[in-house]
Formats: structure tokens, sequence, C-alpha cells
């Protein structure tokens, strides 16, 4: 009976030994990936997670039908976590992943994207004396070219003036105009299609 036994667990032994030495097959190597929110305000930074992109691979942003060569916004991204500024126009579009192939964009991964109507606030003193710094406080879409500026009321979409970029800070300092009078503070979003817009306005007063 023991030496049975022990034919038996030998058996075993043996075959766990060639069942490790058997070569596992390879995995599959795993493609390339996105990730990002499907829902953002228009005009806004949106991040983007990326994992195993080919060397040369591009972000870009389309509308749905587009064909790949067609899109609103191409980036080519410098690190797995890039921001690509949305349309500045509400409604539906396609996050892709695109890379050249006999000179042609081929879509590797796309993704649903839905823009919501930009808005702005803004928090500023309604009345400040000529030359004078005070505190501005301003907050939207926060695109990198946007801008909260002081013009004259009534002025043009891209007159300029004293400004500072909501995109770096949301808060900052300005410095009034030497000229007294009736002014505006502004923020402006500057977006891919849209380009300038107005999106809130604040009364200031120069004495």
């Amino acid at each position: 009976m023991h030496a049975r036994r022990g034919v038996l667990i030998g058996l075993g032994l043996l075959a766990s030994t060639l069942a490790a030495a058997q070569p596992r097959p390879a995995r599959p190597a795993s493609g390339p990936g996105i990730s990002a929110s499907q829902r953002a305000m228009a005009g806004s930074m949106l991040s983007v997670f990326l994992s195993r992109a080919p060397a040369g691979a591009r972000l870009a942003i389309a509308r749905p039908a587009d064909p790949a060569a067609l899109a609103i916004v191409v980036l080519e991204p410098a690190s797995t976590v890039p921001t690509i500024q949305t349309p500045g126009e509400p409604g539906r579009y396609e996050l892709r992943l695109t890379v050249d192939r006999d000179g042609q964009p081929v879509i590797l991964l796309r993704q649903p994207l839905e823009t919501t109507m930009p808005s702005a606030t803004l928090a500023a003193p309604a009345r400040a004396g000529r030359s004078q710094t005070f505190p501005v406080r301003g907050i939207g879409p926060n695109g990198e070219r946007d801008r909260i500026v002081i013009v004259p009321t009534g002025a043009a979409v891209d007159a300029p003036g004293p400004f500072f970029l909501p995109h770096e800070n949301v808060e900052a300092t300005l410095e009034t105009p030497d000229q007294p009078g009736s002014y505006e503070l502004r923020y402006v979003m500057d977006a891919p299609l849209s380009g300038r817009r107005i999106l809130a306005t604040r009364t200031l007063t120069v004495d």
C-alpha cells in the first residue's frame, strides 16, 4: 500500500515538472488606448490619458461623420497625459487617436465627446482709481488662449488692454488705464470654431 502511494506521488511530481517545463504561449501585444471625459464645456482643455500610443500618433477632435483627414483640432502629444482644447461651439464631436500610413491619417481609436454651452464669471471691484492695481478673478472654459482684459466700454472683441490668462491662474491683479472713464472687464474665450467670443462682462468705472 505504501509503495503504491509512493509511485502515485512520484508520477504526480513528474507530471508537474513536465507541465512547468512546457513553454507558455506568448501573450498578444496590447494595442493603444485613450481615456477622457465624454462631456466638457465648449472651449475648455480636455485631459486625455494615453497608453501605448505608437510613434507619430496624433490626437484629433472632429465631427463624427468627418473622414480621418478632416479634423477641427489636431495635437501631437508630448506626454502620456496631454491636454487638447475642445471646440468653442457646443455639440457632438469625436476624440480620435490617429497615425499616418502611406501619407494618409488612419483612425486607430475613437471616443464620443459632447461639449456644453460655454460660460464664465468675473469678480472684481466696480470702481478704481487711475493706474491703480486691483484684484480680479475669472473662471470660464480656461482655454489656453482665453484672456481677461480691461477695454473701453463697447470696444471690439479683439480690442487690446491690460489682461491676464485664466489658463495660467484664475486670480490676478490688473492695472487700470491712466485715463478716467467707463470701461469693461471681459472674459474673452478664444477657441477652435468659435474664435474670440465675449462670455462675461463687468462694468468698471475709473476715476
